[in-house]
């Protein structure tokens, strides 16, 4: 396995875990319920779609090295695409979001996207 690769995967895994750790630790401190509003299968879609798109823009590092921010940014539109036939249908079944389901999607995402960013920046400067 390539060592950016390596990297990559070792961050997002720990950084996630600890962002999940604080994330249901807040939770419990307010008194709330820790693993409602689909907050596990957040955290499972958005690691395996950080992982695919990394992975696509790590193949095509040297052949579309010119288009790899175009590609980044297509893959965070299918992130969105992906909340919004996936995840919002279950946040809306009662007729809204809270704010507890907002968050149990926006945190991970937000988490995988700060990552997968470093991530890309390192990448296009090797």
């Amino acid at each position: 396995m390539h060592t950016l690769v390596r990297r990559f995967l070792i961050a997002l895994t720990l950084v996630l875990l600890l962002v999940f750790g604080i994330h249901v630790l807040i939770l419990y401190l307010a008194g709330s319920p820790l693993f409602d509003n689909s907050i596990v299968l957040s955290y499972i879609v958005n690691f395996a779609m950080a992982v695919a798109i990394y992975a696509v823009l790590f193949l095509l590092r040297e052949k579309q090295k010119e288009q790899l921010g175009f590609i980044f940014i297509g893959g965070s539109m299918f992130k969105f695409l992906i909340f919004f036939l996936v995840f919002n249908p279950i946040f809306k079944a009662d007729g809204e979001t809270s704010n507890l389901e907002f968050a149990s999607f926006f945190v991970p995402y937000l988490t995988c996207l700060i990552i997968e960013t470093l991530s890309v920046i390192k990448l296009l400067k090797k």
